[in-house]
């Protein structure tokens, strides 16, 4: 059952997703990248998670900052990206409770995602703009506290989001217009005044998103400034490489958000938003690893380390 009648009033119980459209082809055509992106991402993820954690060569801020970030974008990506297969499938529907939790899971993230990058601009600040004195700022300690500190933020705004949004009522239509539970899809179903929570919102997007762009922007300026200072060729292109990558997920990620979200939303600029969308939902967690690590000197070295390791162990045994 889907609705529930009370009084004269039809109370939504599930949503259904309209996805990418009602062609089964199309269906078809997008599963099996998407399941392919789905498999690419968790790899990669897992794959530096376990070198970070097991190789005491990667024990620096950096590779620390970049495990967090990688443990972050396998939960990330299981949040959407299952039930968007599924939807694929076509089993389009999700519990009222089921959507709640989707998007309470989807913008915890994002915001410490959003936090996370941040921090990581300013470590890789202080390895640019003061390496003399970046053992000290960045020990293990400050470190500990500023993952802790990115991970918790965004709690207190999605648990007050969500507590607003408990609040409206659902009496149909309960057809989403996009792939998971977003918030302006989900709002423009409900049938009562959403003025608090898109308030609440923008609020809360303003100091879990917005803040830490304007850090990360910040850093950036004074790292280019600083790479522009640097006397040597080789030093400017030491400098830039270091940073060059993460100035791509960061420029990818907020980007995106940016446009979805910030943008006023127009009808005919939904299809957009459902593409722009699946760059910092889908994309970015499948191409973070490649661009951050993978093509790096330093895991390159431990996937070899790890790769000997394991064929003396087989050997052994």
């Amino acid at each position: 059952m889907a609705n529930i009648e009370r009084g004269n009033q039809t109370i939504i119980t599930e949503f259904i997703f309209l996805g990418f459209g009602n062609l089964p082809l199309l269906r078809i055509l997008l599963f099996l990248p998407f399941l392919l992106i789905y498999i690419v991402t968790m790899a990669r993820n897992l794959l530096i998670i376990v070198l970070v954690v097991a190789d005491h060569y990667l024990h620096t801020p950096m590779y620390f900052f970049l495990g967090n970030l990688s443990c972050l974008e396998t939960c990330y990506s299981s949040t959407i990206l299952p039930k968007m297969l599924s939807g694929l499938l076509n089993n389009k529907t999700i519990s009222f409770f089921g959507c709640f939790l989707q998007f309470y899971t989807f913008g915890y993230l994002a915001c410490t995602e959003c936090v996370l990058l941040s921090v990581m601009s300013y470590d890789r600040y202080l390895a640019v703009c003061d390496p003399l004195h970046y053992a000290t700022a960045m020990n293990s300690r400050v470190c500990a506290k500023l993952a802790s500190g990115s991970w918790i933020t965004g709690f207190p705004a999605l648990t007050i989001t969500v507590s607003l949004m408990s609040t409206l009522s659902f009496c149909g239509p309960n057809k989403i217009d996009h792939f998971f539970c977003d918030l302006t899809p989900l709002l423009q179903l409900s049938c009562t005044d959403t003025h608090m929570v898109h308030l609440a919102m923008f609020a809360f997007s303003s100091l879990a998103a917005f803040t830490p762009f304007l850090l990360t922007v910040a850093s950036y300026a004074c790292i280019i400034a600083t790479i522009l200072r640097i006397p040597s060729t080789t030093g400017r292109q030491k400098a830039s490489s270091t940073c060059s990558s993460h100035l791509i997920v960061v420029a990818v990620f907020f980007g995106t958000i940016i446009i979805v979200y910030l943008i006023p939303t127009v009808d005919t600029w939904r299809a957009l938003n459902k593409v722009l969308s699946v760059f910092y939902t889908v994309l970015t967690p499948m191409v973070n690893p490649l661009i951050y690590s993978l093509r790096n000197r330093e895991i390159k070295e431990a996937l070899i380390r790890a790769l000997t390791q394991w064929q003396v162990l087989q050997k052994e045994s």
